[in-house]
């Protein structure tokens, strides 16, 4: 009998669901290691810095599937509104794939076209202090949100915009926010989904 052509898929899912998290740290590791003999210009630097910082607030965010179950109980109402499925999309593809893109595309045609690194770091650490106001407790990512984030974000943001103008800001800006915004769209949509079958 052939093999079910979803089943090597969901063997996939499965092991990188599993391995991720740990992989994350072993990269943020490495790179962090290798930051030193990085030979970059102050602001591409920067902007090299975001996956490293990413990859560790994913540890504190995904470590044990925390933060899809912390979501799906504190803001679905307990429906499995965020899948293992859309954790694994918006972190490896998404993150890490726009992190690079930021960085190739600062490196080869300036700083300002790799703004929209800081501004999904920022817009992130800002949804992440929001959520923790509202539902008046931590939510996993927020410790590396505050002391890494914020801190890289806004001194990118803040020494590229020295020389880039007002249009790349708000470029990257609208980015981050448009990326964050379709995020929102598909867990809402599964989450009245669920709700209408309930």
């Amino acid at each position: 009998m052939p093999e079910d052509a979803g089943e090597p898929m969901l063997k996939l899912q499965a092991w990188l669901a599993d391995y991720w998290v740990i992989g994350a740290g072993f990269m943020a590791a490495s790179l962090m290691a290798a930051a030193p003999v990085v030979s970059l210009p102050l602001p591409v630097f920067l902007i090299f810095l975001h996956s490293p910082f990413y990859m560790v607030h994913q540890v504190e965010e995904h470590t044990g599937d925390r933060f899809r179950k912390f979501a799906n109980e504190h803001v679905f109402s307990g429906r499995d509104a965020l899948t293992v499925a859309s954790v694994l999309v918006i972190n490896l593809p998404f993150v890490w794939g726009v992190n690079l893109l930021a960085l190739y595309a600062a490196f080869l045609w300036g700083p300002a076209w790799g703004l929209v690194a800081p501004y999904v770091m920022i817009v992130n650490a800002l949804a992440h202090l929001v959520t923790s106001a509202r539902l008046g407790k931590y939510n996993p990512g927020l410790v590396t949100s505050v002391i890494l984030f914020l801190p890289l974000s806004v001194v990118t943001i803040w020494m590229i915009g020295l020389t880039a103008g007002l249009v790349p800001q708000l470029i990257g800006a609208a980015l981050a926010i448009l990326l964050h915004l379709a995020i929102i769209a598909v867990m809402a949509a599964r989450y009245r989904s669920l709700v209408a079958t309930s």
